[in-house]
């Protein structure tokens, strides 16, 4: 299963790693993908997480997670 977020205030490759590392960290989430120039990290699970679980944890790593889509 994939789930993809919009999110805004990521600008360089750190903040691309920072975004993977911490989504990565989540029971349930196998892999993760940041396309900076879309805004967008695609998220990849092996098991159901709630939308709102993975807004949270780029919210409390100062990101804004505008949406999943």
């Amino acid at each position: 299963m994939e789930k993809k977020m919009l999110i805004e205030g990521m600008m360089c490759p750190r903040c691309k790693a920072a975004v993977e590392k911490h989504l990565c960290k989540v029971a349930g989430v196998t892999a993760c993908a940041v396309d900076l120039e879309a805004k967008t990290a695609t998220i990849t699970l092996d098991s159901d997480v709630a939308d709102s679980v993975l807004m949270d944890v780029v919210k409390n790593i100062d990101f804004k997670p505008v949406k999943m889509l």
